[in-house]
């Protein structure tokens, strides 16, 4: 960190962004062509070392940031990334391309969102997230996972258009020790990344005069939501947009159970006050929002239009807007 210190706030900052973004895609790419290797099934690697490759910046960003004793911008950074996934990049995704949403997301995931944030408003009433309750998440996580592996399991076969395991099997024509320094380039990656990412973050926060919270809930949040807003991105000039339902919604859930359980296992929480009376609301209002503004496209074939995207990024403008000058 002493080094970082002779380098601007702003250049640590994008130095270390980039640095998690390729340390993550290196990691997901790596340990999906070791699995593909390995003959475990693509479907079980799209559900899992794909889906939470995609939360490894706030992962990463989250824990060095509590590590670091700033635990405001590990709780921010949870908050404004759930907050980006769904104001800002699916409404950005649904101006590209309306997003039809699928029945089983609208009947079991997005309630299991809403359910989880309210579990976190409820964990977040003493205003800390206990070591206890970081385990109780991991302990969910596990169970969030088990539940879509069943669910693969019902499935008649996987989307052979997934672009992340298409590249992952032509990483798998590369020798296994390759792909063994890919993963070493990929943790070396996130965790420098982190390092500087944290520390230029927190410089800002000094040279702004603003809290290490504000920080985390707008430029950490977005800088670690790029990996998702790519992907979202990508979908929907494929024409494959109503995939960023999935994309988000997991990622949020991610980031609620894995992410903050595994920092709050680490290490406990504390937050200030501004959470329960001002963050939280965005969660849960962007979160809650979700359904009937799909519903408003349409009964049988729920689906985000335009119009509802581009509420969605006001929504997001007016929260970054409000935040820094609240």
């Amino acid at each position: 960190m002493d080094a970082l210190a002779h380098i601007p706030a702003v250049l640590a900052l994008l130095m270390g962004l980039a640095l998690l973004v390729g340390g993550g895609e290196l990691l997901v790419r790596g340990a999906a062509a070791l699995a593909l290797k390995a003959n475990i099934p693509p479907l079980i690697i799209g559900l899992t070392v794909v889906s939470m490759g995609t939360s490894a910046p706030e992962l990463f960003a989250s824990v060095q940031a509590a590590l670091d004793g700033n635990p405001g911008l590990s709780v921010g950074n949870v908050i404004g990334s759930n907050v980006a996934n769904l104001a800002l990049i699916l409404g950005l995704t649904a101006l590209v391309s309306p997003v039809v949403v699928d029945r089983m997301a609208m009947r079991l995931d997005i309630p299991l969102m809403v359910g989880m944030s309210l579990l976190f408003v409820a964990a977040a009433a003493d205003l800390e997230i206990s070591r206890n309750e970081g385990i109780a998440g991991l302990v969910l996580m596990a169970a969030f996972l088990g539940n879509l592996y069943w669910r693969s399991q019902r499935q008649e076969k996987q989307d052979e258009d997934d672009g992340e395991l298409t590249e992952a099997s032509q990483w798998a024509t590369w020798s296994p020790l390759a792909l063994v320094g890919v993963l070493i380039l990929g943790m070396a990656g996130l965790y420098l990344g982190s390092e500087g990412f944290v520390d230029g973050a927190s410089r800002m926060a000094l040279d702004f005069g603003v809290s290490n919270r504000v920080v985390g809930l707008t430029i950490v949040a977005f800088g670690t939501s790029v990996p998702e807003l790519v992907a979202s991105g990508i979908a929907a000039m494929r024409g494959q947009s109503d995939l960023a339902i999935g994309n988000v919604v997991g990622s949020n859930l991610f980031n609620l159970l894995l992410v903050l359980g595994t920092t709050a296992t680490i290490t406990p929480l504390p937050m200030e006050a501004s959470v329960l009376s001002w963050d939280i609301w965005w969660l849960l209002g962007t979160a809650c929002a979700l359904i009937p503004l799909a519903i408003l496209g349409g009964l049988k074939t729920p689906r985000m239009g335009r119009w509802q995207g581009g509420l969605f990024v006001l929504a997001y403008v007016a929260y970054i807007a409000l935040t820094w000058t609240a």
